[in-house]
C-alpha cells in the first residue's frame, strides 16, 4: 500500500521596508497632565469651598454671624503680621508635641508588653475597653485639680487622647503579622523587645502609621477644646484661647482666622509630615499603593 506524500508548498521571502520610527508613548495634553497632580485637584476643591463660603457670606450679609472669606483672610494675615497668631500657634504646638510624644511612648510600651506576655495582653485589652470610650476633655477638670492650672493638665488630656487609639491600632497591626514572619524571627533567636522592633514594627507599619494619624487628629482637637477651658481659667493659652477670647469680643473674623489656622496646621501635618513618612516607608517597601 503506497502512502501519499503531502505536496510541498513553495516558499517566498519578501523584504519589508523598515518601519518609520514612532514614539510608543502618547503625550497627554498639558491640562490633563496637570490635573493628574493630587495637589492641583485638592487646590481646586479648596478654591471651590472658598468661593461657596464667599457667596454664602455675601448672601447672609451679616459679618457678625458669617464674615466673608476676604475678611477672614485679612484677619489671618493681620494676625500673622502682628505676631499674635504666631505666638498662639507656638504655645499650642509646644504643648501638643509634649503630649503626643509621651502618648506614643506609652502606647509602644503597652503594645510591646501585650505581644510579649499574656498578662500584658489582658492589661491592654482591659485598659482600652475602659478608657478608650472616655472623652479626653472630660478628664480636664480632674487634671486641673490634680496637676494645677498649667501645661501639665493639657499634656495629661493629650496623652489620654493619643494613647488608646494608637495602642489599639498598633496592637491590631501586630496581631495581623503573618505567622511566617513570626517564625522567621524566632528562628533567628529574636525574643522580647528585639522581636518587636525588628519583626513586628516593620510588618505592622501601615497600621502604626494609621494609628499615628488618628492619634494626631484626636490630640489636636482635644488640645483646642481644652484650651478653651484652660485659657478661660488662667488667662492665657494657645489657639483655643485665641478663638475663645475673640468670640467674647465679637471679632468673628478673628475667630474664623483662628479656625483657619487650626485647619491649615492639620493639613500641613497630614500632607507634609505623614505623607513623607508613608512615602519613605510603607509605599517604598511596597506595603501600600500610592493610588
Amino acid at each position: 500500500m503506497s502512502t501519499l506524500e503531502p505536496p510541498i508548498r513553495q516558499e517566498f521571502q519578501y523584504d519589508l521596508a523598515p518601519a518609520a520610527p514612532a514614539s510608543l508613548q502618547r503625550r497627554l495634553p498639558a491640562v490633563q497632565r496637570l490635573w493628574q497632580q493630587g495637589w492641583v485637584r485638592k487646590s481646586v476643591v479648596l478654591a471651590v469651598l472658598a468661593l461657596l463660603w464667599e457667596l454664602a457670606a455675601r448672601w447672609q450679609d451679616n459679618d457678625l454671624l458669617l464674615p466673608t472669606f476676604e475678611q477672614t483672610a485679612r484677619a489671618f494675615v493681620e494676625g500673622i503680621a502682628s505676631g499674635e497668631l504666631v505666638e498662639k500657634v507656638e504655645v499650642s504646638l509646644l504643648v501638643l508635641v509634649q503630649g503626643y510624644v509621651a502618648g506614643i511612648a506609652l502606647a509602644f510600651v503597652l503594645t510591646a508588653l501585650a505581644v510579649s506576655t499574656r498578662l500584658g495582653r489582658d492589661l491592654l485589652e482591659t485598659l482600652v475597653a475602659m478608657f478608650n470610650p472616655l472623652p479626653a476633655i472630660a478628664l480636664l477638670p480632674l487634671a486641673m485639680l490634680w496637676l494645677g492650672l498649667g501645661n501639665a493638665s493639657l499634656v495629661f488630656v493629650i496623652v489620654h487622647a493619643v494613647l488608646w487609639p494608637l495602642a489599639l491600632g498598633t496592637y491590631a497591626g501586630f496581631q495581623s503579622v503573618p505567622a511566617t514572619l513570626r517564625m522567621a524571627g524566632r528562628n533567628y533567636g529574636l525574643t522580647g523587645l528585639p522581636f518587636v522592633v525588628q519583626i513586628l514594627v516593620p510588618a505592622a507599619l501601615p497600621a502604626i502609621v494609621s494609628g499615628l494619624k488618628i492619634g494626631w487628629a484626636f490630640a489636636w482637637r482635644t488640645l483646642i477644646a481644652a484650651e478653651l477651658v484652660f485659657g478661660a481659667s488662667s488667662g492665657k493659652g494657645g489657639l483655643g484661647w485665641y478663638i475663645f477670647q475673640n468670640r467674647n469680643e465679637l471679632y468673628t473674623d478673628k475667630v474664623f482666622a483662628g479656625l483657619a489656622a487650626v485647619i491649615l496646621i492639620g493639613l500641613a501635618v497630614e500632607h507634609l509630615l505623614f505623607a513623607a513618612l508613608e512615602r519613605t516607608t510603607v509605599q517604598r517597601w511596597g506595603m501600600r499603593t500610592n493610588g
